[in-house]
């Protein structure tokens, strides 16, 4: 394993012109030695749109220690940042180019890409955001937020390796980032990440997958890599025995709630990536985590109904409770999920202390406790994160399952 830390704490980055910067940045812990490192994913993907400058400001004003954001090639080789393979679920593609929906991003130019509303998926309060450039990302940081930069399919995206390597290397802006302590390269692809250790030895690495693999196969990523990163989902407490055995840093995506991140925790994960770094930032401190919580909860959801997702009556839905004192309206209240799927609670919609409201994605009777949307699955079989708002748009809760 290759020896690099991490640097967290009161280290300031000198990013202006002609400020200097150590060459070795000291190591800086946390105020609480125990503390996990806390990275904002697609910057702050559950209250701004994924992968723009919206989210990675948020991201970097949550208190979160890092933001990640994925990094990809377009045609005429600009690094841009974007997640999907496609630009169909987060982009107005459909307006702008309808006959290449479903093409590959990194077969539009740079130019083609800059057309993309990248916001307005997400909410109208977005509209207008771009597919950001690579450089932009270090412009909006605040404070002493770093970046986690992952690597994006990099078989579609030739030498992308060499770009961010030499990005860091030479940019004021990214190596000064680097030489603070506060760059770290990820990705899913072993001979990616092993291609980006041979270009840029001293920059920490981390090896991600789905699950945790066997201990030779972890002895070997711990070979080019610092740090080994997995859904918090699939993470038991013998995959985090085998992690921290083969030497590596452990870290798990992608952590929607308070109850997934202290599960986390108990397993010695020390780097919690997730959508609302806020909230877990705020749960972290002890402090109160939905301030503007007025007693409505997500109290469960059934995922992978019985028979069919979308069966009448009883298929996939979502279960809020009022957990207050007081009778709550909660018609225009929105539950969102990762994928960015919404469901809209209609009008009429009253909860009384202690009362529940099961809210179906499929067909059904309307009822004082049950509103039917008569959509599509949204659900994601395998569980899911949920966000719900309430009809002003403030955050109330989340969920994980």
């Amino acid at each position: 394993m290759k020896l690099r830390t991490i640097t967290l704490g009161t280290l300031t980055v000198c990013l202006a012109a002609g400020l200097a910067v150590p060459a070795v940045a000291a190591p800086v812990v946390s105020q609480d030695n125990e503390s996990p490192i806390l990275i904002g994913h697609r910057g702050a993907a559950g209250v701004a749109p994924e992968n723009t400058l919206a989210a990675v400001k948020a991201g970097s004003q949550s208190g979160a220690d890092f933001v990640e954001i994925d990094i990809q090639l377009s045609s005429d080789g600009v690094p841009f940042i974007f997640h999907d393979e496609t630009p169909a679920r987060t982009t107005n593609v459909a307006d702008v180019f309808p006959e290449r929906v479903n093409d590959p991003i990194t077969s539009f130019s740079w130019n083609e890409l800059q057309q993309l509303d990248a916001g307005s998926y997400f909410s109208a309060d977005f509209a207008g955001e771009k597919i950001p450039h690579f450089d932009a990302v270090a412009d909006v940081l605040t404070g002493e937020t770093g970046v986690f930069i992952e690597i994006k399919s990099p078989s579609k995206s030739p030498g992308v390796e060499q770009i961010v390597a030499d990005a860091l290397a030479t940019d004021a802006e990214w190596s000064a980032l680097d030489r603070a302590g506060k760059i770290e390269v990820l990705g899913f692809d072993a001979t990616s990440n092993k291609l980006f250790a041979e270009l840029a030895p001293e920059v920490p690495l981390q090896q991600l997958t789905g699950t945790v693999p066997g201990a030779e196969v972890l002895a070997d990523y711990a070979t080019y890599a610092d740090s080994f990163g997995t859904s918090y989902r699939t993470l038991d407490a013998a995959g985090a025995e085998r992690v921290k055995d083969a030497g590596l840093g452990l870290g798990v995506y992608t952590v929607n709630s308070t109850e997934a991140a202290d599960a986390a925790l108990e397993l010695g994960v020390e780097r919690l990536t997730g959508d609302f770094p806020e909230q877990i930032n705020r749960h972290l401190a002890g402090q109160k985590v939905f301030p503007s919580n007025d007693g409505v909860v997500v109290s469960g959801a059934l995922n992978d109904a019985p028979g069919n997702d979308l069966q009448p009556e009883t298929g996939e839905h979502v279960v809020l409770a009022n957990t207050g004192k007081r009778t709550i309206d909660v018609s225009g209240y929105v539950l969102r999920d990762a994928a960015n799927n919404l469901m809209q609670i209609g009008e009429g919609y009253v909860l009384a202390p202690g009362a529940e409201l099961r809210v179906y994605s499929g067909p059904g009777t309307n009822s004082a406790d049950a509103f039917y949307l008569d959509g599509a699955a949204i659900l994601n079989n395998g569980g899911d994160a949920l966000g719900l708002w309430n009809a002003k748009g403030k955050l109330m809760d989340t969920f994980s399952n």
